[in-house]
């Protein structure tokens, strides 16, 4: 790849500037295109966004910048859109520092900002080259996600379809199921979420990335969106009476393996309001899963103390009323007379201490 420094004033950078979901985010004379396909949304804070500008106005210098030089005599930003955009928006009035806009500044203000030198490199290579040095130079200011360097990767018309409903601040996915997806869609960590999901990726990467290879050059993302719309509508037609626990959960795999299954709606919200209250379930959250797969891992279900255990231990002397065997202490599991799901409490008097073996035969049954 060729590069070759380049220093450009901001007044060049901020002409014609125009960022709209339709057109895009373009700037320099309508030459430079600042968000490619490949790159993330804005992410920066505003605080990070005002640095930015007191940078610029202190003259001091800002880090390199990278753009692409396309054989037609267009750019794209390869690194630097969210100090771009920054600097552009303020230029564009589109926010204040300090009670000021760029509008009201004075003159010179204005014509310092304005002449300000950006240090920028133009690269010049192919396609693969390009995404490899984005992913090599991307090392400064906001971390890049695993999701969007996999969409620097698998840039094309199915992911730009993907991006509209689930990458943008307001998309339609935050609208219909903020209240059950953790992270930040502008990050792309619902479109991760759903893509694994969708592909059954439970470890690693491995799915995502060939869900993503499969779907690359589709036409549209409606698989996907129709998918994550199903998804929704299952757990609230299940679950109904929303509660906070039900937030982060991997939904799309549940609903994957229990989509065809029929439930009783208010016979599980009964059990939900007894599990919420039954302090032995150490874990919330993890009850919509034991309702679903009635499998007691998902709860945490409190164990017993050490000094619960030592007191069986005394009151049993040692042995396993299974094998009838005395044991070290050691060698022994706590287990519950009654089991919890019959209503046996995690106290000391429901406590007896089983050899390991013995706990382990009765656990597996």
């Amino acid at each position: 790849m060729h590069i070759e420094l380049q220093q450009i004033s901001i007044r060049e950078v901020a002409n014609g500037y125009l960022n709209s979901d339709e057109e895009g985010v373009i700037g320099f004379g309508g030459k430079l295109n600042i968000r490619p396909k490949y790159q993330r949304e804005f992410v920066y804070k505003n605080e990070q966004r005002d640095k930015v500008l007191e940078t610029v106005r202190k003259n001091f210098p800002l880090n390199v910048m990278y753009w692409v030089k396309n054989e037609d005599g267009s750019f794209e930003v390869l690194d630097g859109q969210q100090r771009t955009i920054s600097i552009c928006e303020y230029v564009a009035n589109k926010f204040s520092i300090d009670g000021l806009k760029f509008q009201n500044l004075t003159d010179d203000q204005q014509e310092q900002i304005l002449d300000y030198k950006l240090m920028i490199y133009f690269c010049e290579g192919s396609s693969s080259e390009k995404l490899d040095w984005f992913k090599t130079i991307n090392i400064a200011g906001e971390k890049l996600t695993d999701q969007e360097l996999r969409n620097a990767v698998y840039t094309g018309t199915w992911l730009t379809d993907a991006k509209k409903y689930f990458s943008k601040t307001s998309c339609p996915a935050y609208g219909l199921g903020s209240d059950y997806l953790n992270g930040s869609p502008i990050r792309q960590e619902y479109l991760q979420t759903v893509i694994g999901w969708i592909s059954e990726n439970r470890s690693g990467d491995e799915n995502i990335r060939q869900y993503m290879a499969d779907n690359q050059y589709k036409p549209n993302a409606n698989e996907l969106w129709l998918y994550f719309q199903n998804v929704i509508n299952w757990v609230e037609v299940v679950f109904p009476n929303y509660r906070r626990e039900m937030k982060g959960l991997d939904w799309g795999f549940l609903y994957n393996e229990f989509k065809g299954v029929e439930f009783d709606s208010a016979k599980l919200e009964k059990e939900i309001k007894n599990l919420m209250q039954d302090e032995d379930v150490t874990k919330k959250s993890g009850i919509y899963q034991y309702l679903l797969t009635r499998k007691e891992k998902y709860l945490n279900i409190r164990t017993f103390t050490p000094q619960q255990k030592r007191e069986a231990y005394e009151r049993q002397n040692g042995i396993c009323p299974v094998t009838k065997k005395h044991y070290e202490i050691s060698e022994m599991e706590a287990d519950h007379i009654k089991p919890w799901h019959e209503g046996g409490k995690t106290t000391a008097e429901n406590c007896q201490m089983l050899s390991k073996e013995a706990n382990r035969v009765k656990g597996g049954r």
